[in-house]
């Protein structure tokens, strides 16, 4: 698979908001994401972007298999293929959402973002969206990027 984004890019490690924080996701992240997720399938299903996929998966799955998830979005983002930021509150390492920054599936020149908040953290679904959005703008040289609107 194809880098992402140039070579000479350096890759943001974080992004820092009042609300929240992002920083890449790592399989340190498992306990609190497998949680966070787990606990807001329908939510992350109704959130624009999520419609028509598997994921979250409706039975969820064991913390095992979310590791390995973990684990692969990790290698995907040292391989520079995809990027995947886990969303934390914003002075603990408590997950409550995520970032995915992928190339689109249908037009590989163009970029796909979707991000997810829990259901109990709904209110900063605009939020979030907001400030990736203007973060990839800014910072990041993607010719193309589909992100759902809130």
């Amino acid at each position: 698979m194809t880098e992402l984004v140039p070579a000479d890019f350096t890759v943001p490690r974080e992004l820092l908001a009042p609300e929240f924080r992002l920083e890449p996701l790592g399989e340190q992240h498992n306990t609190s994401d497998h949680t966070a997720w787990s606990n807001s399938i329908a939510h992350i299903r109704s959130t624009p972007g999520w419609a028509g996929r598997h994921w979250p998966p409706l039975d969820g799955m064991p913390l095992e298999r979310n590791r390995d998830d973990l684990r692969r979005h990790a290698a995907d983002f040292e391989a520079r293929t995809g990027f995947t930021y886990t969303v934390l509150e914003p002075d603990r390492d408590e997950v409550i959402g995520c970032v995915y920054i992928y190339p689109d599936r249908e037009d590989p020149s163009a970029v796909s973002v979707s991000s997810w908040v829990r259901a109990d953290r709904a209110h900063l679904d605009a939020p979030l969206h907001r400030a990736v959005s203007d973060w990839l703008a800014r910072h990041w040289p993607l010719r193309e990027v589909r992100y759902a609107p809130r």
